[in-house]
């Protein structure tokens, strides 16, 4: 009898997450109600913010005849992502392709991605994947002559208190050409360049200096038409004002400042990135200025729209 044994190890570089509410009320009889929906009440209601849990954006799928498996992957972004799948352990087995190997998945479903299979028939055979993706595509080439817009109303202006390789927190690839900006809590965020919104994290609602900060910010991320996105980041809770799908004009109120995350303080955090082969990688950009002239942004200065 043959022993068929199927193992999948799951490293995701990127997740999103849901938060809940919690209400609590002591109805008409005494008695306390506990619910995540808001309940249809005119009664005092306490509501408490739960810690966000994670959801599952990108995953394998196996299909077709149990001793040829063949994998697909969802992707459920609105954008394409990178994903790269390997053999942690085998025994008797092959792929085809052979793996490691990186794909390029748009949203959706994609088409059947690998197969594996027992190199002897008459051996048990086994194996363990392991898999990790990047969100964006890796054959996306920024338009270097794009102009942003200050992602904010017209005639404001705030403060540039960290620009490119800033010493405080823009020194990895990701951030090193981002863009703090100074700003009240609710303050209006707007897009900077056209685009599609591919991802929305809207439920955090704490922030810190600590390590654990660093992937609890909200955040927006549009795609633009050249692969590129830009991340507006440490929005506040439960204020964004668009969708993972629509598409945005330049200049289109997207959501409100906030302090979430890995912040010292109330701003705006901004970024261009693309994927550089499983590796986001921030890129410089220009902001147009209030005398219609585009520069790079320069710390210590103010941003004018």
């Amino acid at each position: 009898m043959k022993n068929f044994l199927f193992f999948l190890a799951l490293c995701l570089l990127h997740q999103q997450l849901q938060a809940k509410k919690l209400y609590k009320y002591k109805d008409e009889q005494g008695h306390w109600n506990f619910s995540d929906r808001s309940p249809e009440t005119n009664l005092p209601v306490e509501v408490r913010q739960l810690k966000a849990s994670h959801k599952r954006f990108v995953w394998l799928e196996k299909t077709g005849d149990i001793h040829k498996p063949k994998y697909f992957a969802i992707n459920n972004y609105y954008g394409p992502v990178e994903i790269e799948v390997s053999i942690s352990e085998k025994h008797n087995v092959y792929s085809k392709p052979e793996l490691p190997k990186r794909f390029v998945v748009e949203p959706g479903q994609s088409e059947d991605l690998f197969q594996m299979a027992g190199i002897n028939k008459f051996k048990a055979w086994s194996y363990s994947l392991q898999y990790s993706y990047i969100i964006g595509s890796p054959f996306a080439v920024h338009d270097n002559h794009a102009v942003y817009s200050p992602p904010f109303a017209k005639n404001a202006k705030f403060f540039i208190s960290q620009a490119f390789n800033g010493e405080f927190s823009h020194t990895d690839k990701q951030n090193q050409y981002a863009v703090d900006l100074v700003m009240p809590i609710n303050t209006a965020i707007h897009a900077a360049r056209s685009g599609m919104v591919m991802e929305v994290n809207n439920d955090f609602f704490n922030s810190g200096t600590e390590q654990a900060y660093k992937s609890r910010a909200n955040s927006i991320r549009i795609l633009h038409n050249d692969g590129s996105m830009a991340v507006y980041a440490h929005l506040v809770l439960e204020r964004a004002q668009v969708f993972p799908g629509l598409t945005v004009s330049a200049g289109q109120l997207i959501g409100y400042s906030g302090n979430t995350g890995f912040s010292s303080g109330p701003h705006l955090h901004f970024a261009v990135q693309v994927n550089k082969g499983m590796e986001l990688v921030s890129v410089p950009f220009k902001f147009m200025g209030a005398d219609k002239i585009a520069k790079e942004p320069v710390a210590g200065t103010w941003l004018v729209n």
